[in-house]
Formats: structure tokens, sequence, C-alpha cells
């Protein structure tokens, strides 16, 4: 699998406020936009913005942290769930972070300490 570009997903209730705020305060630049779908890059990330959100909070940080995450997420796999984006792990920075999604669709972390 290639892996084109990775993307940061915010539900709007008013995507143009959305957009002019993600681009103005980080200095982003506007790829594309709709009421539909708009991407704004900052920095070597795309904050995708979806229109028709209802403005309310959501939370989006839980977080499991385990002893050994390779073992976590063959586990994770054989339970129903899956990787939202695969875990990589270079000389610089240790495999210790895998995003990942329940059957319900719910969006969670899995963390193993950094050595």
């Amino acid at each position: 699998m290639t892996v084109l570009k990775t993307k940061y997903t915010l539900w709007a209730a008013d995507w143009q406020r959305a957009v002019a705020f993600y681009r103005d305060l980080f200095n982003g630049i506007v790829t594309m936009e709709s009421e539909v779908w708009s991407e704004v890059q900052v920095a070597n990330g795309i904050i995708g913005i979806h229109g028709g959100g209802e403005g309310k909070r959501t939370w989006t940080g839980l977080s499991f942290q385990v002893e050994d995450l390779r073992s976590a997420i063959e586990e994770l796999k054989a339970h129903g769930g899956a990787l939202t984006r695969e875990p990589h792990d270079t000389p610089e920075d240790p495999l210790h972070l895998a995003m990942c999604i329940d059957p319900d669709g719910n969006e969670f972390m899995m963390t193993q300490p950094r050595k």
C-alpha cells in the first residue's frame, strides 16, 4: 500500500469559519475548499474540514498504554479492530503509537512507552 496523505478530519457547523481559523492562525494553505470537504495544509499535515457538523464538543483522546505494542496490534485485529494508521519505528523515533478503531467505529490510540 502506498499512502499519499495523512489527514485529521474535523466536522464544522460553519465550514468557512473553520477554514479561515486554521488558515489564519497556523499560516495554513487551503488546498481544497467546498461546503462538503475542505483541506488546509499546516506544516506537513492536512486538516480536512467536513461541513455539516453540529458544533458540539467531541472527545477524541482515548488512549491505552500497553507493554508491547506489536503484540497489542495483533490482538486488536484478532478481536475485530483495525488500525487507522499503521505505526512505524525508526532509530530516531522507536515504535510507540498506533491509531486504532473498534468494530463500532470508535477511534483510539494505543501507545508503548518510549525506551
